[in-house]
């Protein structure tokens, strides 16, 4: 991994297009699409979004984004099809050790590839313009569906210890699935 990559900052305005996507940043003009994508069962159980998630959790979510984009370490876009109506979200988060890609789908657009296309042009400019030499997901073995996002979108399985946890009195163990610069 490049550890250059943790010194330059992010663009302040962000829009990446690939596989029919448009990656884009969250604006105000989203705040009340966010509980409808964010709001779920799954999202709350495998992700560290908080839940419930409602008006005031999408505020501070579009907040926080805009904070971490500003420290430089972490990406947080809204995945469209046509840079419009967000159905999930995208974020690449860097450090020196590594580049992560983490994802959430809204539950009325899953089953259309939106998590593998949104990691795979997230990859792409981690690889071009970051000059990562390879970005991994961390994901439970158990979350069949990531498992598949991660077999899709090219990723494999390393060989490096879990990574061991507990976030909302759950226990996890996270897999570290990496893709290497082409």
């Amino acid at each position: 991994m490049s550890s250059t990559t943790s010194t330059s900052s992010f663009p302040e305005r962000m829009e990446l297009s690939g596989e029919g996507l448009v990656l884009r940043d969250w604006t105000e003009a989203d705040l009340a699409a966010m509980p409808e994508l964010f709001d779920h069962p799954d999202i709350a159980y495998w992700t560290p979004i908080v839940s419930p998630f409602d008006e005031a959790a999408a505020h501070a979510r579009l907040g926080r984004a805009r904070r971490l984009r500003a420290d430089g370490t972490t990406i947080l876009l809204a995945i469209t099809v046509d840079g419009g109506a967000p159905l999930g979200e995208v974020m690449l988060r860097r450090d020196t050790e590594s580049t992560e890609i983490g994802y959430a789908i809204g539950p009325a657009h899953r089953g259309q590839g939106l998590a593998a296309r949104a990691v795979r042009v997230m990859a792409a400019y981690a690889f071009e313009q970051l000059g990562a030499e390879q970005v991994v997901l961390e994901l439970e073995a158990e979350n069949a569906p990531s498992v598949a996002v991660a077999t899709k979108a090219g990723f494999t399985l390393l060989d490096r210890p879990l990574i061991e946890g507990e976030e909302k009195g759950r226990p996890f163990a996270l897999q570290t699935w990496g893709l290497n610069r082409p």
